[in-house]
């Protein structure tokens, strides 16, 4: 089945949907998105994507996106090419531009697109990275398509038999993963980094923090080496444990807390399509 996408209005086929060589996303990164679940043709908090996506667009200075045009979007994609559990890509930059940072005045361009996807085994085995997150810089806090340092640690995770690599920022804290909330269990207590940290306010992150309960608290990225339980959240992930970070193996992964905050957030999740 060829993937429908919705581009700029109109729903086009994979061969037939084309952005310009000179759109800004494309040259020089000029774009936010959010990466939305879906199951069975339904997306899943999409209300709260959309407000972050909003969000991360006025943050990196882009029109205000018509939020209405992303949500008939993505009903016409996954209408179009219905799949068990998918992952929905929304895009939105800066548009035809200059080479060069300048914007252009043409406008943004909007996609959305949807691919099948794997469902995440129970437990995972992650790495830590020596290159710092900016809990200062100029995009911090934005889900920009800037992702060229998530590339390269994504890759170096993969060498190392892991599916996600961990940051600490400037200062030595734990920050989070290239697509990943983290959240660890120390003397009992769940903990996960407050975003003054320079993590992104991740979508399942406050889901997890308003069902399950957790104390926002800055850990040093040497914490992950002493907690009893590791687990990551994200879009697709949901709560996912983690068995081993670098050489160190936590056994018995999903562990007690981890496992009720799966267990939570499943219930929740089927009972609300769109909390």
């Amino acid at each position: 089945m060829k993937p429908a996408i919705w581009l700029d209005g109109s729903l086009r086929d994979g061969d037939s949907a084309m952005v310009s060589v000179f759109d800004h996303g494309l040259t020089v990164g000029d774009g936010v998105f959010e990466t939305v679940k879906a199951t069975e043709g339904q997306p899943f908090a999409l209300t709260r994507h959309l407000r972050r996506l909003a969000r991360s667009a006025r943050g990196l200075g882009l029109p205000e996106p018509d939020l209405d045009e992303v949500r008939r979007g993505c009903e016409e994609v996954l209408k179009a090419h219905p799949v068990p559990f998918g992952r929905l890509r929304i895009t939105y930059t800066g548009g035809i531009s200059p080479l060069g940072s300048d914007r252009g005045t043409a406008g943004p361009t909007l996609v959305v697109a949807l691919i099948e996807a794997a469902r995440r085994p129970d437990a995972t085995a992650v790495i830590t990275v020596p290159w710092a997150r900016n809990e200062r810089g100029a995009l911090t806090g934005l889900k920009t398509t800037s992702y060229g340092e998530n590339v390269i640690a994504l890759a170096r995770a993969h060498e190392h038999g892991a599916t996600e690599a961990l940051f600490g920022n400037t200062v030595g804290a734990l920050c989070e993963g290239t697509g990943t909330n983290v959240f660890v269990v120390l003397d009992g207590q769940l903990h996960t980094p407050p975003l003054s940290s320079g993590c992104l306010a991740g979508i399942t992150r406050a889901l997890v923090l308003e069902w399950v309960g957790a104390k926002e608290t800055d850990l040093p990225l040497e914490a992950l080496r002493g907690a009893e339980e590791v687990f990551l959240t994200s879009t697709t992930r949901d709560v996912q444990a983690v068995h081993r970070v670098d050489d160190h193996t936590l056994p018995g992964a999903p562990g007690p807390v981890t496992a009720e905050a799966l267990r939570i957030f499943i219930e929740r999740a089927a009972a609300d399509i769109d909390p």
